[in-house]
């Protein structure tokens, strides 16, 4: 509230000089406002800081409170031994202020350091360090940047006074030269300098107050664990063969008969599908994943649990949402007679009279040379400059450890290839669509051939269902398209038709609906309804759907020429 308020007295001068009163009062009673940005976005990150149990969030308001504390106690000492020029310069309500605010503030002196135990999260090494050579190095930016400006544009402020003024508006106000100087540039040369402060303590703070990062790897050990849990209960999930991703990691409960997979990102404990292992242990690896997650101050979330596994995130304390459906095919069910199946029908004819034909195996089939092939044709294929996918996808076609999985191959009709699909096992007699490409210049209806071949056949390989892909608001687009369907529905409907323009939410669930599966309702779990955003954005960057690269980063694909380096394979893999 603090940071709010003394963001709006900056940007609103009317409001400024109307508020005064209450500005003044706030600073007796409660805690120092400035009109200045730069000290605003400091009370936010500080307060979002607080809010994560960040301990040199902690520290910093621990100093806070004691310069009020020993500031204030300084004016009442000299009050009370110098009472004449008190009364001289009428400085009765100022010493009064003084008074109350050393209440108030030793008062939350204490709270606070009764409440130390309550602030445990730390943040990552030398990041003390770190932003203070971050916060010196662009405060520097913005004072001279300040004094630039004042030079040029003066206003009413005199020359010798444009150094020290720039200087007190660079450091946000907390520090005054001149108690008697009069003059002052134009308001816009004080807003540019709040801003370029703001930013100042942004980046300085957000340096300091970093999660701490969580290794975002899957220890072999961890990974021969999960696939034993995998073998044991891996038909509950169609997302769980997932959980062998080797860029997330894994928290087992104590008993290790289930287990939590996850990735940090951006301040968010993301973890992927339901919790692996027996529904029995699902609790208290919950409860362990949650543990880890409040130790380091990230948010806990959940995206694509199954309706079983939301239930037992709900019972853990955190909130619940329908996020959409996954698609799961009933091999026995599904045939291609029948007016609802006219469209998938025609497109499989049309491919087969093209002289397509159509090759299913398991990856511990395929030749070392057969694997590379497919994999350059699938680089070649991608749509995309990165891999993207957290939940539903591998992310590693032709792993070694992968031989269970199907490959799906489509040929023209002279022998070349031209799309494919990838399906990971789930459980003994299940599949769940890992990768799904084809070549551009190619005929339309292969998706719709490659699918109804794999059904035809699923029976070799005792499949008995198949999970394609998912569709997000998926109810919201049947429903709201449905003859008397309410304002608000079709109003939600309308703007997810907008926005498919972009991220193509209609068109995936219409490739979905029109083999007539059974609709799978998956869920988002969060701790908290302010995370949500947050969650939001670190659901896509783990999608793959927005890239934030790190300086790190940046630097080493500088020295690889923008190529990332391969990345070196395990044992027995091949490279």
């Amino acid at each position: 509230m603090a940071a709010v308020y003394s963001a709006v007295i900056a940007l609103v001068p009317p409001i400024r000089h109307l508020l005064r009163p209450v500005t003044g009062l706030i600073e007796m009673a409660v805690f120092p406002v400035e009109p200045n940005l730069g000290y605003a976005v400091f009370l936010g990150i500080l307060a979002g800081a607080l809010a994560r149990h960040k301990r040199s969030a902690y520290w910093v308001l621990m100093v806070i409170y004691v310069l009020l504390v020993l500031g204030n106690l300084a004016v009442v000492l000299s009050s009370s031994l110098m009472p004449d020029l008190v009364e001289e310069f009428a400085l009765t309500r100022q010493v009064v202020a003084s008074e109350v605010n050393l209440v108030v503030s030793a008062v939350v002196l204490g709270i606070l350091a009764a409440a130390h135990d309550e602030f445990f999260a730390p943040t990552r090494r030398a990041s003390f360090r770190k932003a203070l050579v971050t916060l010196g190095s662009l405060l520097a930016v913005s004072f001279g940047v300040g004094y630039a400006l004042v030079t040029v544009f003066p206003g009413t402020l005199k020359a010798r006074d444009h150094l020290p003024w720039a200087l007190e508006r660079a450091l946000g106000g907390a520090a005054t030269l001149d108690l008697y100087r009069s003059g002052r540039p134009p308001s816009w040369v004080n807003f540019v300098i709040g801003l370029l402060s703001a930013i100042a303590v942004l980046v300085a703070f957000a340096v300091l107050f970093r999660s701490q990062r969580a290794r975002a790897e899957l220890p072999p050990e961890s990974e021969e664990r999960v696939r034993a849990l995998l073998a044991a209960y891996g038909s509950r999930d169609s997302l769980g063969y997932f959980a062998t991703r080797r860029d997330r990691a894994v928290i087992f409960s104590p008993s290790g008969k289930a287990a939590v997979s996850y990735r940090v990102v951006a301040g968010v404990c993301l973890a992927g599908g339901d919790p692996i292992g027996d529904v029995e242990a699902w609790a208290p690896a919950i409860r362990a994943w949650m543990d880890e997650a409040r130790r380091y101050g990230w948010a806990p979330a959940v995206i694509g649990a199954s309706e079983a596994a939301a239930h037992a995130y709900a019972r853990a304390g955190l909130r619940v949402l329908e996020l959409g459906d996954e698609a799961v095919i009933e091999t026995g069910a599904f045939g291609l007679e029948g007016r609802e199946m006219r469209g998938v029908r025609q497109a499989v004819n049309r491919v087969k009279r093209a002289g397509f034909t159509l090759r299913i195996r398991r990856h511990a089939e395929l030749s070392p040379e057969e694997m590379r092939h497919i994999i350059e044709c699938a680089t070649a294929w991608r749509g995309t400059e990165t891999e993207r996918g957290f939940s539903m996808a591998l992310g590693r076609l032709g792993d070694p450890a992968d031989g269970s999985c199907v490959l799906v191959e489509a040929r023209d009709a002279d022998g070349k290839p031209a799309a494919l699909l990838s399906l990971v096992p789930w459980g003994a007699d299940g599949l769940s669509l890992d990768l799904m490409r084809r070549d551009r210049d190619s005929d339309n209806g292969l998706m719709e051939f490659m699918v109804a071949g794999l059904v035809a056949e699923a029976g070799e390989f005792g499949v008995k269902e198949i999970s394609l892909n998912f569709a997000m608001f998926r109810s919201v687009f049947e429903e709201g398209a449905r003859l008397g369907a309410g304002p608000v529905l079709r109003l939600w409907r309308c703007t997810l038709v907008f926005f498919s323009r972009w991220w193509q939410l209609e068109s995936l669930y219409r490739a979905n609906a029109k083999y007539r599966p059974r609709w799978v309702p998956r869920f988002l779990a969060f701790d908290d309804t302010r995370d949500l955003p947050k969650v939001g954005l670190a659901s896509v960057i783990a999608e793959g759907f927005l890239a934030v690269p790190s300086l790190s980063t940046l630097l080493r694909r500088g020295e690889h020429g923008g190529v990332r380096p391969p990345v070196p394979a395990r044992p027995g893999q091949d490279a």
